[in-house]
């Protein structure tokens, strides 16, 4: 937390649910909080996964995170984990969706488990746990960032299963910024850079030429961290934000302005 610009205490007593938050940038978005005060909830799929990162944060922060296994795809499964937040918790104040599939694939060889499977979890989960969460988010007001992509506002080449995912998060961001204002909720997205998290080396990005390639496509900053990515989050969470709902933070370094390098990559898995 060296070197966070923001103050130590801005999320004291805050209560946090991340979802995804056990890998990859979930669990930077969850030490951040934790490292700035917050009580944090995380949920993903894999106990081990899931105990694992419990374990990890109470050696890093001394803090000791909430958990339960949750699948994003499931109502039964969602509703047991708000539930669960409810007894424990009674409500919350900020909500992260960031739960996530995706793999390169051209749509004509896509199936339709392989379009179903990242559809479910990044759009429709989105949808499942921000409305089940709605009733604790409400008793307050409060704040969701959904996680984004930078290829959702235009074509995703290869990657179009979770282009049209991400693109409708992006309009459901939007939607519940307008409807769900007049209980004091925000809503907003994050969209991140490159970060070469386990999960997108061995999905997406696992060559070391294609990641000289990305990091020469990014115009300032260079591949991100999710240390990085997690101060965009505690932006959009904290006061400094509380006039902004409906947008999407693009912390990319620029790259969406040069072009959608997965067009490049993607063709390679086709040769």
């Amino acid at each position: 937390m060296e070197d966070s610009v923001f103050k130590k205490e801005l999320f004291e007593g805050k209560k946090v649910f991340i979802t995804g938050g056990a890998t990859g940038m979930g669990l930077g978005f969850t030490k951040a909080f934790l490292e700035h005060g917050a009580n944090v909830f995380i949920a993903s799929r894999d106990a081990g996964k899931l105990d694992l990162a419990s374990k990890k944060m109470e050696d890093e922060t001394g803090k000791i995170i909430e958990w339960k296994v949750m699948d994003v795809r499931e109502e039964s499964s969602v509703e047991d984990a708000i539930e669960f937040i409810e007894q424990k918790w009674g409500g919350i104040d900020i909500l992260v969706n960031n739960a996530a599939g995706n793999f390169f694939c051209p749509i004509e060889n896509l199936s339709e488990n392989g379009w179903r499977a990242v559809v479910d979890i990044v759009l429709d989960g989105t949808f499942r746990v921000s409305k089940k969460c709605f009733p604790l988010l409400k008793q307050k007001g409060g704040s969701i960032v959904n996680i984004v992509a930078n290829y959702a506002w235009g074509a995703a080449p290869y990657v179009g299963h979770s282009g049209a995912a991400k693109a409708g998060v992006i309009n459901l961001t939007r939607t519940l910024a307008l409807e769900w204002a007049r209980y004091g909720i925000r809503v907003n997205a994050m969209c991140p850079g490159i970060v070469l998290t386990d999960g997108v080396k061995e999905n997406l990005i696992g060559d070391d030429f294609v990641i000289n390639q990305m990091e020469d496509s990014i115009p300032i900053g260079g591949i991100t961290s999710a240390e990085q990515m997690a101060q965009q989050v505690l932006y959009l969470c904290s006061p400094a934000a509380e006039v902004i709902t409906g947008e999407v933070l693009v912390a990319d370094g620029g790259q969406w302005l040069v072009g959608n390098m997965f067009y490049s990559i993607g063709k390679g898995f086709e040769r």
